[in-house]
């Protein structure tokens, strides 16, 4: 039996060619193949926002080779990323390559959903063929919609109102109010002063250590509970400050309880999509956009000498913390 998998990037169809063999043709859509029209607004806003999605300029040579590559095979499975984007894009692929003109009935096409590329991930995800999840589908579609509703409608305005070339976004736009609202905030802030004290002592035995004041005790008991309630202890000013620390000279101090506790720290938990950003920009200085490029690099295979094309990373679009029990047993293994 022939089978056709479909990817969305040829650097993912060249990674899972070397994992399948000859026994799979692969081919890649490269990207979406079908989207809303570029210059109207292509929603039908009365037939209950019914998107009019046509395909994307420069594509119809991918849908033609799609097509002929689909009538040629027994099973078509559809590959691409395993999020509402990829969902989609295997929607629209399963739409043109099943229409009356391929000859290609819906029944023998099949959606695969996995996490990794790795030859079991990608094997044991041919052995359960699915259908295509239409929840998916819809939850890109509605994004898409406010998207271009969003966008379309708000865009014109700002370029009468403020200046051309300005955009407005389903995202941005919220984003953009959020930072305005921070703002205000940061400057109808007041400042005040307030200072700490500091010393460093020295026992009988090394190393020495560091304690700030934290409660004067005055012989005020209702003033003191205030105080021992209040752990944010402040001193005002300079002034005070210097007449504590002079005030403190000279004097002995005693080290009334040690306290030895033992602390456990669980690992830092596998990335998410925003915390491989953030750690990308605090390490590296990447950009989002950047990270996320490097990332779906990693994600679809890089060469790796005699091992040719390699998988390296999990899909990155996720906020799941999830690891596959193989992963974990590969980790154990390099531990122990």
């Amino acid at each position: 039996m022939s089978a056709l998998v479909i990817v969305e990037s040829p650097a993912k169809a060249k990674t899972i060619h070397k994992i399948l063999g000859k026994e799979y043709t692969v081919k890649a859509s490269i990207g979406h193949i079908k989207d809303l029209p570029a210059k109207e607004i292509g929603v039908d806003v009365e037939n209950n926002f019914l998107p009019q999605y046509t395909v994307i300029p420069g594509k119809e040579k991918v849908i033609r080779e799609l097509r002929k590559a689909a009538r040629e095979s027994d099973m078509v499975l559809l590959a691409p990323d395993p999020d509402r984007e990829g969902e989609a894009i295997a929607w629209h692929i399963a739409s043109e390559i099943s229409d009356k003109k391929s000859k290609t009935l819906n029944e023998k096409i099949y959606r695969i959903v996995f996490n990794e590329i790795t030859e079991k991930a990608v094997r044991e995800a041919i052995r359960h063929p699915q259908k295509i999840d239409m929840r998916k589908v819809e939850a890109q579609q509605a994004r898409r919609i406010l998207d271009r509703l969003v966008g379309y409608n708000l865009s014109p305005l700002l370029w009468r109102k403020v200046r051309r070339g300005l955009s407005a976004g389903r995202v941005q736009s919220v984003t953009v109010r959020l930072i305005v609202d921070r703002e205000r905030e940061i400057q109808a802030f007041v400042q005040e002063e307030y200072w700490s004290l500091n010393a460093e002592f020295e026992g009988s035995m090394p190393p020495s250590f560091q304690a700030r004041l934290t409660k004067i005790d005055r012989g005020d008991t209702e003033g003191d509970q205030k105080a021992e309630k209040d752990r944010r202890f402040l001193i005002p000013d300079g002034e005070s400050a210097t007449a504590i620390a002079a005030d403190l000279q000279g004097k002995d101090f005693i080290l009334k309880t040690i306290e030895r506790k033992q602390r456990k720290r669980m690992p830092y938990p596998p990335f998410i999509t925003s915390t491989l950003q953030q750690e990308a920009a605090r390490k590296l200085k990447f950009t989002a956009k950047k990270t996320m490029m490097v990332a779906q690099q990693l994600y679809e295979g890089i060469e790796l000498g005699e091992e040719g094309s390699v998988g390296l990373i999990t899909y990155m679009r996720t906020d799941s913390h999830r690891i596959a029990s193989e992963a974990q047993e590969w980790a154990r293994e390099l531990i122990t």
